[in-house]
């Protein structure tokens, strides 16, 4: 069991307020996840400046006095919590591809042109206090809590996972054939940070959008792969995304107004936003892929 939450902010005026959304949240999906957590924030001014790519990563004993010695005078460099942020006005191929070559040993969490992914392992509730969540800013922000099944309760096991550009995934459930398309993928070049089941989802959904696929048909192939219960969400820059598994045992509630789209496991979650008396609620059909873009 898992908790799920998410919003994508469509009135400017909320953006301000995206991290304290979100912190309510995780707070109320904290019962379903105590393990470990994560969140991905889309356009946070402090770890996300306009004109610089983001890459998070998580970088036990290196000082951030080091990292940022490593790298180049231009990136910044940000520890919150468990993980680092580091910021600087290229690419975030680039970026990454310098912190690759300057720390080897690193595990890239994180990238884009204005995505931040925070996570690691503790109570959701402690942890956002650890990341500085409710000062947060953006457009766009995803939260998780996690009750280890699959693999161990680490940082890397933790979701989000966002494994290309501003591409971010998490899962309540379970893929029951993850070790068969782990090994495809790994065939095809991919390769693994975690023994975490939702990984491997993650990691084909970037494959399929490699290929060209957008994110609505690269979800419609995971339904045709993979197997198991799960409901996931996923985003990119511009799109939020909700899919669940052909039985839908899973939880999942969406929630809609002029000024925000959001989706959790349980209403609870979405109970404290603003507006939530008047918003279209419904929750998801089994296998339909749900898009909201910005």
């Amino acid at each position: 069991m898992c908790g799920i939450a998410g919003i994508q902010v469509r009135d400017p005026a909320l953006e301000p307020r995206l991290g304290w959304l979100l912190a309510g949240m995780l707070h109320q999906a904290a019962e379903r996840g105590p393990d470990s957590a994560g969140v991905a924030l889309y356009g946070d001014a402090l770890l996300s400046p306009p004109g610089h790519a983001s890459v998070s990563l998580l970088a036990p004993g290196v000082s951030p006095a080091e990292l940022a010695e490593r790298v180049g005078p231009d990136a910044t460099v940000m520890p919150v919590g468990q993980s680092t942020v580091v910021h600087a006005p290229c690419t975030a191929g680039e970026l990454e591809a310098r912190i690759r070559g300057a720390l080897p040993g690193a595990t890239v969490i994180g990238r884009g042109a204005d995505l931040a992914v925070l996570k690691g392992v503790g109570h959701p509730d402690t942890l956002a206090e650890e990341f500085g969540l409710r000062s947060a800013t953006g457009r766009q922000g995803v939260v998780h809590t996690r009750m280890a099944t699959e693999s161990a309760v680490t940082p890397e096991g933790a979701h989000p996972f966002a494994v290309a550009d501003d591409l971010c995934l998490v899962h309540n459930g379970s893929f029951a054939n993850h070790a068969t398309l782990r090994r495809e993928l790994v065939a095809e070049g991919a390769e693994f940070d975690s023994e975490n089941d939702s990984e491997v989802g993650a990691r084909f959904v970037a494959a399929r959008l490699a290929e060209g696929h957008d994110l609505e048909k690269s979800l419609r192939l995971l339904c045709e792969r993979f197997d198991g219960f799960y409901t996931l969400l996923v985003t990119t820059g511009d799109t939020f995304a909700v899919v669940r598994d052909a039985i839908a045992c899973k939880p999942a509630v969406v929630a809609e107004t002029d000024a925000w789209v959001a989706m959790a496991s349980e209403y609870r979650c979405l109970a404290g936003l603003p507006g939530i008396e008047n918003a279209r609620i419904f929750e998801p059909e089994p296998e339909e892929v749900y898009t909201w873009r910005r």
